[in-house]
């Protein structure tokens, strides 16, 4: 069995195969690829896990990999989660090891979180004699995506028999040493709609002779943006954002149709509903008011990520157990989307934050001079085997 403070021996061991998880983070960096195409990064670490005796399905989700650590005890199993996938972004920092892939960059860190699970595996498999139940360890393609790799994921079961799972992202607002947490409601939902206003068209100087659907479009922007700020309750977070508009081609004509494209973000799935019937209510309105039709359709996305209270308890004691309570964070929730959120909906889940700020910098994620700090790599191996341990230390959670 573990030892009472088994931190010591996991710091070593981290410590230990540091400069090669920055290796494959570097080589995960200068071949980014984006959404399902993972093909590269999923045989890397399909390799890499093999090469530590882990267990490993490949093709879990389309490009998804699974490594599964046997104790050969009864006891939990434990779901560690990365994501592999980059974003459409060119990359513009200059660095050594910059991406050799033009439009395509990883601006989000998961090359971090892949490299970091790797090394959460190698470690995990060291001490699996002197823990209970099983390690799942899920490298997920497609989170930056509509189409979620979460969600092929899971279709194809890498959730069966999981009794807690935990994530983690990296912080570029947090100093390297440091972990972060936010209790209960972590994030929004995201819902992607588009209106499609039919008019009729003519000519700008015979309005009169047309229907014309970009003032429709305009008085539908503004009306939109009352369903927030007059139906949804003050105290619920939620934003209604129009991300697009697009009708006509010449100056002189009134087109046919103009587009418009949103995303709506809340925390409650009942204002999820409420957001949808007011949407297609206003359209109804502005169809019978200016004489157009509008055609609605909205996507639902992923649901607003909840952590599990006890879960999250755990984690984090188990992290300032070795680095102290003044390494922990508390973060506020954010309308950010994230399809981890679709495990949440399922099992006990909780996200850490891990600190990336590089020192003298103040990087934001999703950036073209995107630079976070590689000793987070360390540290989130670190602290995600002690917060594994401590689940798998006993034959129950």
């Amino acid at each position: 069995m573990l030892a009472n403070d088994i931190g010591p021996e996991i710091d070593t061991a981290a410590g230990r195969i540091e400069e090669k998880l920055v290796a494959i983070r570097r080589d995960i960096h200068a071949h980014p690829e984006t959404g399902f195409d993972t093909i590269r990064t999923s045989a890397l670490v399909a390799d890499q896990l093999k090469a530590a005796g882990i267990d490993v399905v490949s093709g879990v989700g389309r490009t998804g990999v699974v490594g599964t650590i046997e104790t050969g005890r009864p006891g939990p199993t434990v779901l560690l989660r990365a994501d592999m996938d980059a974003l459409p972004i060119h990359e513009m920092t200059g660095l050594d090891f910059a991406s050799t892939v033009d439009g395509k960059m990883h601006a989000c860190g998961h090359d971090l979180h892949t490299a970091t699970l790797i090394g959460v595996g190698i470690l995990l498999r060291d001490l699996a004699p002197r823990l209970n139940g099983t390690v799942r360890l899920m490298f997920q393609p497609a989170e930056e995506t509509s189409e979620s790799g979460a969600r092929a994921m899971i279709e194809d079961g890498v959730l069966d028999g999981v009794d807690v799972a935990l994530g983690f992202h990296n912080q570029p607002d947090e100093d390297v040493g440091t972990f972060s947490y936010i209790p209960g409601i972590s994030n929004g939902s995201s819902d992607e709609f588009s209106i499609l206003v039919r008019g009729r068209s003519g000519h700008a100087a015979r309005p009169h002779l047309a229907a014309d659907p970009i003032i429709a479009a305009a008085t539908l922007v503004l009306q939109l943006q009352t369903i927030v700020s007059r139906e949804v309750d003050p105290m619920h977070p939620a934003v209604l954002t129009i991300g697009g508009i697009s009708g006509g081609m010449a100056e002189n004509i009134i087109p046919d149709t103009v587009r418009l494209i949103g995303t709506v973000r809340t925390q409650l799935p009942a204002n999820r509903d409420l957001i949808e019937d007011a949407i297609r209510r206003q359209c109804d309105g502005i169809s019978t008011s200016m004489n157009v039709r509008c055609d609605f359709t909205m996507v639902r996305g992923v649901p607003a990520m909840v952590h599990d209270e006890k879960v999250t308890t755990r984690t984090m004691q188990a992290i300032a157990d070795h680095f102290g309570q003044g390494a922990i964070r508390r973060r506020d929730a954010t309308l950010g989307a994230e399809d981890f959120a679709l495990i949440s909906e399922r099992v006990p889940t909780f996200q850490l934050g891990v600190g990336s700020r590089l020192p003298g910098r103040d990087d934001k994620l999703h950036n073209s001079d995107y630079q976070p700090d590689e000793r987070s790599i360390r540290n989130g191996v670190v602290g995600l085997t002690l917060a594994a341990c401590s689940f798998l230390s006993s034959p129950q959670l």
